[in-house]
């Protein structure tokens, strides 16, 4: 009675071992298709966007054939402002956005990078007073920040000396 208890055991033991082996390599195989299946969709994930691009790539091509064949510079010229205005809308459609800050607003890192500042007498300090660069964003995503130029003071303050400096002067 006990042997057949103790081989029954054994028997349902090494069931469950094939079992777990079993469901094992399944979990592996899953991950192997899962790790496929992501490489493939990093592979094609612009498939869509890149389509959308080729127009505009066709439209380039033929304005710089054009350049060659043609006098009418302004045709020209409205052709590839057509054409940049459906590559911005392309860009958009896909969640990118141009931002660019206008004279006077104020200076905010995450938005925008200063590459100059001098002195300028209408605007506040910390503001911005020229745009050298559109910035970009993606989504929420700020992925290129405006380049500007921000005030440092107006050049009255900045030139002036300080009534201590002038009296040790004296």
């Amino acid at each position: 009675m006990e042997e057949e208890k103790v081989s029954s055991l054994e028997e349902e033991l090494k069931e469950w071992k094939d079992r777990a082996l079993r469901y094992a390599a399944e979990l592996e195989n899953l991950k192997k298709a899962f790790k496929r299946e992501k490489e493939e969709y990093f592979k094609f994930a612009l498939e869509t966007v890149f389509k959308e691009l080729l127009p505009t790539v066709d439209n380039l091509e033929m304005a710089l054939t054009s350049f060659e064949t043609s006098n009418n510079i302004e045709a020209l010229k409205q052709g590839v402002e057509l054409t940049l205005k459906v590559l911005v809308q392309t860009l958009e459609k896909f969640g990118l956005k141009q931002f660019e800050p206008t004279i006077g607003d104020p200076f905010h890192p995450h938005f925008h990078e200063a590459i100059h500042a001098e002195p300028h007498e209408e605007v506040p300090e910390g503001s911005i007073i020229k745009v050298f660069q559109k910035g970009y964003q993606l989504h929420d995503r700020i992925i290129r920040p405006a380049l500007v130029c921000v005030c440092q003071g107006s050049p009255k303050t900045s030139s002036k000396e300080s009534p201590n400096e002038e009296e040790s002067q004296e």
